[in-house]
C-alpha cells in the first residue's frame, strides 16, 4: 500500500548514505518539496519508522533507516530582513545557499560548523556548534522559532516561549521529535567577508591548552593536533584564532573546489603518508605566530574545497569519534586518551580540538563547558574494539560522545553521558513521536 502511495504521487524514490559511508544501510527515500507537504502527512500517519535526511553530512546512522524523507528540495528562503538580520528559511536549505544571500548584505551565521554543506534542519536537529561555542553557544541560541510537523499532521510552532518542551527536545534531538519545516534565525552583522587569522605553533598539550585559555575572548578558535607524536610532544599542533576583519569587502569567496571523483584504495591513506603530511603541515609555519587574512570559506570550511573528501577513506568508510570532557577534566583526560592512541597502531588521520562554553538546557545537546576532541579513523580491523576502550576513558573523565558523529556507541555509554535522556524519552512518548520518527541510531540507543 505504501509503495503504491509513492508512485501515485509521482515521488522520486532514491537511496541515501551518511557522510562516513558507514553503516551502508539500504533505504527508500522520498523527497519533500514545496508541492508534497500534504502528501507527506499521510505517509507519516501510516509508517512507524521514518526519519528526515538532509544533505547526508551526519557521519553515522542518525539520519538512516529503512525509510527516509529527503528534505533537500524543501529549501526556499521565505524572507530575509536585511535591515535587522533575520532570516526565515525552509529546513532543506544549505548553509552555503544562505551565505550566498546574506553575506553581500553584511550578515553571517552566528553559529556555523566546519562545513557549509548541511541543511538548516540538520543544524537544528544536531544543535550544531562551531569555533565560537565559548562565546556564542550552540545553533539553538540564534533560533527565533521553528515549525515542526508531528505524526498526527498537526504543525507546532516552537520557541523558548512557545511549546518549549518540543523546542528543547528538537534542538539536538536528531530528528526524533518530528519533521522540521522552516525556521526563523537571527544573524550576526559583519563588515567584511574576510577573517583576520593568527596561527600559533604549540609544543605540547599544555602549551595548546594555555593558548586557548589565554585567548578565550577571541571570537573563533580551533586547533589541529598531530596524533602521531608521543611522550613530551603529545598534543603538539596548530591553534588557529580568528576575528572578522573590518578592512575588506563583502565579496563572496571564489569557487575553487577540487573533486575526489572516486573512493581511494585503502593503501593510499595510511600511517606513513599521514605522518609525513602532519610533519610537513606543522613545519610549513616557520614562526611561533603567523598572521594573515583569509576568506571566511578558508577559515570556517577548509575541507569543503575538496568535494567528496570522505572518499579518501575508501569504500569501507570512516568513523569520526568526537567526545567532550568537562573543563576540570579536559587536560588530564585528553592527555590520557592521546597517550592511549600513541600506544596503538590504529591512528586518527585528523584530530581537531575546540574550547566550549556553558551547557544549554536542550536535552541531548552535545557541548559541556570544557574541551572536545574530534578524531577521524579509517574503518579497519580492531577499530571498534579500540573505540570501546576510548569510550571507557571518556566516561572515566565524565564526558560524552557527539550523536551527530556516532555510528557505534552502546546504550550504556550514551545514557551515562546524557543525564537528561529520560526527559527526552518522556517527550517522545507524550507526543507519540516514537510511533513514527525513528532511526538506526535511535533503535540502537533505545531513544
Amino acid at each position: 500500500m505504501l509503495a503504491s502511495l509513492f508512485w501515485a504521487t509521482d515521488l522520486l524514490i532514491m537511496s541515501l548514505k551518511s557522510w562516513g559511508n558507514f553503516p551502508n544501510h539500504p533505504n527508500t527515500a522520498i523527497p519533500l518539496d514545496h508541492d508534497t507537504l500534504d502528501t507527506i502527512k499521510p505517509v507519516l500517519r501510516s509508517h512507524s519508522d521514518v526519519i528526515a535526511h538532509g544533505n547526508g553530512r551526519s557521519y553515522g546512522d542518525s539520519a538512516l533507516n529503512d525509510f527516509l524523507i529527503h528534505t533537500r528540495s524543501y529549501n526556499a528562503i521565505l524572507d530575509f530582513d536585511a535591515q535587522h538580520g533575520v532570516l526565515h528559511v525552509q529546513s532543506g536549505a544549505l548553509l552555503s545557499d544562505i551565505l550566498s544571500v546574506i553575506v553581500p548584505h553584511g550578515w553571517f551565521l552566528k553559529i556555523t560548523p566546519g562545513t557549509k554543506q548541511i541543511t538548516i534542519g540538520g543544524a537544528i536537529a544536531s544543535d550544531i556548534h562551531g569555533k565560537n561555542h565559548h562565546i556564542e553557544g550552540c545553533f539553538s541560541t540564534c533560533i527565533i522559532n521553528f515549525q515542526l510537523l508531528l505524526p498526527n499532521g498537526s504543525i507546532k510552532q516552537c520557541s523558548l516561549d512557545e511549546n518549549a518542551d518540543l523546542f528543547h527536545a528538537t534542538c539536538g534531538g536528531m530528528g526524533l521529535t518530528g519533521l522540521i519545516l522552516d525556521t526563523k534565525i537571527s544573524l550576526r552583522p559583519i563588515k567584511s567577508s574576510f577573517i583576520k587569522q593568527c596561527t600559533i605553533k604549540t609544543n605540547d598539550l599544555n602549551d595548546t591548552f594555555n593558548i586557548f585559555e589565554t585567548h578565550n575572548s577571541t571570537s573563533y578558535s580551533v586547533a589541529w593536533i598531530d596524533c602521531f607524536l608521543s611522550k613530551n610532544k603529545i598534543g603538539r599542533g596548530l591553534v588557529m584564532l580568528g576575528e572578522f576583519s573590518d578592512q575588506h569587502t563583502l565579496q563572496l569567496p571564489k569557487n575553487n573546489i577540487k573533486n575526489i571523483p572516486f573512493f581511494w584504495h585503502p593503501s593510499l591513506l595510511n600511517n606513513y603518508t599521514i605522518k609525513l603530511f602532519n610533519y610537513c603541515y606543522y613545519q610549513r609555519y616557520f614562526q611561533r605566530e603567523s598572521f594573515n587574512t583569509v576568506s571566511y570559506e578558508t577559515f570556517f570550511y577548509p575541507l569543503d574545497r575538496l568535494h567528496q573528501w570522505n572518499q579518501l577513506y575508501g569504500k569501507n568508510g570512516f568513523i569520526q569519534y568526537q567526545f567532550i570532557l568537562p573543563k576540570d577534566q579536559s587536560l588530564a583526560g585528553i592527555r590520557h586518551i592521546l597517550n592511549e592512541i600513541a600506544s596503538q597502531t590504529i591512528k586518527p588521520y585528523l584530530a581537531v580540538l575546540k574550547l566550549y562554553g556553558k551547557e544549554n538546557k536542550n536535552y541531548l545537546s552535545f557541548p559541556l563547558e570544557g574541551y572536545s576532541l574530534a578524531l577521524d579513523f579509517k574503518i579497519q580491523p580492531g577499530l571498534f574494539a579500540f573505540l570501546d576502550k576510548l569510550d571507557t576513558l571518556v566516561l572515566m573523565y565524565k564526558g560524552r560522545l557527539y550523536l551527530s558523529k556516532d555510528a557505534r556507541m552502546s546504550k550504556t555509554t550514551f545514557e551515562k553521558g546524557y543525564p537528561k535522556v529520560t526527559l527526552f524519552r518522556n517527550i517522545r512518548q507524550s507526543y507519540n513521536l516514537n510511533s513514527t520518527f525513528n532511526s538506526l541510531q535511535s533503535k540502537r540507543l533505545h531513544l
